[in-house]
């Protein structure tokens, strides 16, 4: 018998919202067994972020061949990673694994706060090495105006820098709507040469909203964990995030943007 073992592969919030933190938190209430790999440390709050610390590329490496020699993930998501030393680690390291499992990335590149959580040059880098074995990409707003190069106002223009996404080696991209505030949010994925699919979810109204993207993320690459199809895998896990949204929202955690609450209703660790 073995758990469902996912691995998270993103910096630590010492928070506890976001990153790391929120990962294995989404692991464990889908019913997944949660791994990590630590590639930089935050000092953060609900306030913000005060100081990034990457952790260096010697370790991030052991840690990885570690968890791929031992505890072998059905799925991983990657999340922060702030630097192109760190891309190319992941990069050789996760070919090396040679095991055929949905990757999902989260290009985590600048924080609720503005603070800019990624090297400059490292986009690239990330584009180049890592689009090419991820199975999803997974930017916001802020981040695909950065991974497209064009602005983004409207669900048109959502849709038209997913396809740019698309055209630099992204095999599917799920580009997030939340910070285009209105009474819908919308997400569009993008696979392939397939129509776009626009989902649509009730804006929540709630200022806890600390670590939603890489929540969102996890959720996908559990369900994905879990056998579901990457489409299924993303609508089971927006609807995670409502709930988690909507029952943590009258809930006060430090004085600024605090956590949703990850487990609303966490499932028994999965045995198979």
């Amino acid at each position: 018998m073995n758990y469902i073992n996912v691995l998270t592969i993103a910096g630590s919030d010492s928070g506890g919202g976001a990153g790391i933190q929120a990962d294995l938190k989404t692991f464990s209430a889908l019913g997944c067994f949660g791994t990590s790999v630590i590639t930089a440390v935050t000092a953060q709050n609900t306030m913000g972020v005060r100081s990034v610390h990457g952790i260096p590329v010697t370790i991030i490496k052991d840690q990885l061949q570690a968890v791929l020699e031992d505890i072998l993930p059905v799925a991983i998501k990657i999340g922060m990673i702030n630097s192109a030393e760190v891309v190319e680690v992941v990069e050789k390291e996760l070919k090396a694994y040679g095991q055929h499992v949905p990757v999902i990335l989260d290009p985590v590149m600048v924080a609720t706060s503005g603070h800019r959580l990624i090297e400059h040059g490292t986009v690239n880098q990330l584009i180049e090495r890592l689009f090419p074995i991820v199975s999803l990409v997974t930017p916001n707003i802020d981040e695909a105006i950065i991974l497209s190069g064009q602005e983004i106002n409207t669900l048109d223009d959502m849709i038209a820098a997913g396809k740019k996404i698309i055209a630099k080696g992204a095999k599917a991209v799920l580009v997030k709507g939340g910070h285009l505030m209105g009474p819908i949010i919308y997400d569009v994925l993008i696979n392939g040469k397939d129509s776009p699919v626009i989902l649509e979810s009730n804006f929540i109204n709630s200022k806890n909203l600390h670590g939603t993207g890489c929540t969102l993320s996890s959720a996908i690459a559990a369900g994905m964990a879990k056998g579901q199809a990457l489409l299924p895998a993303i609508k089971h896990a927006r609807q995670y995030i409502s709930s988690a949204l909507e029952a943590g929202s009258k809930v006060k955690t430090g004085q600024g943007n605090g956590p949703l609450n990850h487990f609303f209703n966490p499932l028994k660790l999965i045995v198979k």
